[in-house]
């Protein structure tokens, strides 16, 4: 067994890329700066310490099926109740929508997945849904900082290899800083700071 050189996950004997962030094998952290062309102008500022990294996705608990019910009829069958006409698509429930407020002032309604920076951009084999490019002078924020997306209608995001670091602050919590790579994910009130900049999830 093999880790992966990205996130530190475990890749079995012959896999060719990771299942936790899929990078390929033979790829590094520095391999993975130096995929996009642009060049590297961000501003390094003082960073946060490095704390132990906890990963806490909520499972929910099973429902368990009733046992032994049974259906009695006692009365004559009556017809069948009208059944309602199926919901057109465009009306149909998809992805929950998050809004991200960000110190800027800027506001942003986000459904799927998407990047966050300074001037975002996906490698040639990426789709996002939303670029979204945050004002900063200073430069504090990489060009491509943070990634987001959603898993079982929950928000998650993702250090890019960021020059200055990612930290989220939960509810209730201390902060935490992210390990580039891996997918940290965030309820609804948590504020995330990017550099010198943050934004708050809603």
């Amino acid at each position: 067994m093999v880790t992966c050189q990205i996130c530190g996950a475990w890749l079995p004997v012959g896999a060719m890329f990771c299942g936790e962030c899929g990078s390929s094998r033979t790829a590094t952290v520095e391999s993975r700066k130096r995929r996009d062309p642009r060049p590297n102008d961000t501003t390094i500022i003082a960073r946060l310490p490095r704390t132990t990294v906890v990963i806490s996705v909520p499972i929910p608990a099973e429902v368990p099926a009733p046992v032994g019910a049974v259906t009695v009829v006692t009365a004559a069958p009556t017809a069948p109740a009208a059944v309602p006409p199926a919901l057109p698509a465009a009306v149909l429930p998809t992805r929950a929508t998050f809004v991200l407020t960000f110190s800027t002032g800027q506001v942003v309604s986000v459904r799927g997945s998407g990047l966050i920076g300074r001037k975002p951009l996906a490698q040639p084999d990426e789709i996002f849904d939303d670029l979204i490019q945050v004002a900063d002078t200073d430069r504090s924020v990489s060009k491509t900082h943070l990634e987001f997306g959603q898993h079982d209608d929950e928000f998650w995001v993702s250090d890019r290899v960021s020059a200055n670091g990612t930290v989220i602050r939960r509810p209730g919590e201390t902060a935490e800083a992210l390990e580039p790579g891996r997918r940290y994910v965030l309820p609804r009130g948590s504020r995330v700071e990017i550099a010198d900049h943050s934004f708050s999830v809603a």
